[in-house]
């Protein structure tokens, strides 16, 4: 049986201001109707598969979750304290795959790729399941149809049963000359980081080559922690955890060793992959109009051709411009050139480096228990457009620094303030003095709307004293 293994970490920040730190392209529909954490969930729908199992960061708990609920599937979500590339990723995944006994095929697939054709994609990995089931750790490589520098590649070597080659080796990212040959020899894949292995095979390797990780992982999972949709590893343990990709920890050592016996192969796959790593590849992906434009949101264009136009909440028009990209957001616009898209982490850095928060956090900031939209700001206030979702609630909490206000815009809003707790409808307002025990509850069927102006000497997000939560947030 295969057990998908998501990783659903990294932070995009190639596609800001529409990715940022805490929410990154995964989470975004960027190309489709779906964000691609659900299209990767879904692509797995003609595979025989249990539910999948996702890792990811903490700060990103609640998106997977409510973006899994949404697929109508159910899937454990393993959090990662922070950080350490796939190797130990997937390290967690194997073990918690085989602490029943079971030895399941791990098929690794990352939360942001685009695959537009799904039916060759499940072909590819069906066909790579005997390979799989023969001991072999395989990898999917992308038929390569132009000389890409921003991609590591794959040499293969002699064929392995009737679809897979022995790799040869890995193949650092190339300059332009030889990414040409490549290309030409038709020898070479893109490394496209996806996989499918046992689970014991995979840890046994990693014994083999990285130790060190393999006990990091196994200490760190050794007394898990259940909480509501979550399960936690041991902080402690896995920050010992070297950082190391899957293909410098196991892969390109095993495929380079003298007694490897060819257990790297490589299934060629052509299938519409993308890692969407620019917008420039998100342009060449996408449905176009007849002047090769991709819109998004309300748009007008005249005279102008291969753009991409990314609006959210006003209108956005081009006039006589040519292979630009704009990203129109409600705090940040991104105007440049489509050979130039790369960069974009460069100026990612100069807003890290100026303690600037658009890097981080969008201006519409997504919770468990719904949204808040930052709509104004001020010397000692702040205006908040908040939204809840139905049955939804926020913490019993308290502020030392500020007041405030909320008017009830639709809805009906169960409020606790202080000692009472009581109902504001539409049209009707609350204030919460600044040091009262207060929360906030949708006990509705349909979304509270509600608008929060903030008053006083400081008015930031850490000014939050938690005394119960249902989410798990609570001091």
């Amino acid at each position: 049986m295969i057990l998908p293994v998501i990783m659903a970490g990294g932070s995009g920040t190639r596609l800001w201001p529409l990715s940022r730190q805490l929410y990154p392209k995964q989470f975004l529909n960027i190309v489709g109707k779906n964000t691609m954490l659900q299209d990767t969930v879904a692509r797995l729908e003609k595979i025989e598969a249990k539910a999948p199992l996702v890792i990811c960061n903490n700060e990103h708990r609640f998106l997977v979750a409510e973006q899994l609920r949404q697929t109508g599937g159910t899937s454990e979500i393993i959090l990662e304290p922070e950080g350490r590339n796939t190797a130990p990723a997937i390290a967690l995944a194997a073990l918690r795959a085989v602490e029943d006994g079971d030895d399941p095929l791990l098929l690794v697939l990352a939360a942001d790729h685009v695959i537009q054709d799904v039916q060759t994609f499940t072909e590819s990995v069906n066909k790579a399941i005997p390979l799989a089931e023969n001991d072999k750790l395989v990898t999917f490589g992308i038929v390569a149809k132009s000389p890409e520098t921003g991609y590591g590649y794959i040499h293969r070597g002699d064929s392995i049963g009737e679809c897979g080659f022995a790799v040869s080796r890995f193949v650092e990212k190339p300059d332009l000359k030889t990414a040409n040959g490549y290309v030409d020899s038709g020898e070479y894949y893109w490394n496209s980081g996806m996989f499918l292995m046992k689970a014991s095979r995979y840890l046994e390797e990693l014994q083999k080559y990285e130790p060190e990780i393999l006990r990091a992982c196994r200490s760190s999972i050794k007394d898990l922690k259940h909480d509501l949709d979550f399960v936690r590893i041991d902080a402690e343990e896995f920050a010992k955890c070297p950082s190391e990709s899957i293909d410098y920890a196991v892969m390109e050592p095993l495929c380079s060793a003298e007694d490897s016996n060819d257990s790297v192969v490589v299934v060629p796959l052509d299938a519409g992959w993308s890692d969407i790593g620019s917008w420039s590849a998100i342009w060449e992906v996408s449905e176009k109009d007849g002047d090769g434009n991709r819109t998004l949101g309300d748009v007008i264009s005249e005279d102008s051709r291969n753009c991409l136009v990314h609006g959210e909440d006003r209108l956005v028009s081009i006039l006589g411009l040519e292979d630009i990209v704009v990203v129109d957001t409600k705090d940040a616009v991104l105007v440049a050139h489509k050979d130039k898209v790369q960069n974009v982490k460069k100026i990612v850095e100069k807003l890290k480096s100026s303690n600037r928060d658009e890097w981080k956090i969008h201006r519409e900031v997504y919770r468990p228990w719904g949204k808040y939209d930052s709509i104004d700001m001020g010397d000692r206030y702040q205006a908040k457009r908040i939204t809840v979702k139905p049955g939804a609630k926020l913490s019993v909490q308290m502020h030392h620094h500020r007041a405030e206000h909320w008017v009830v815009v639709s809805g009906t809003a169960s409020v606790t303030n202080g000692d009472k707790t009581f109902l504001v409808s539409e049209n009707e307002s609350t204030y919460i003095p600044i040091g009262q025990i207060h929360a906030l509850e949708n006990p509705g069927k349909v979304p509270l709307e509600l608008i929060e102006v903030q008053t006083g000497s400081y008015l930031g997000e850490d000014d939050i004293v938690r005394f119960d939560d249902r989410y798990g947030r609570a001091d």
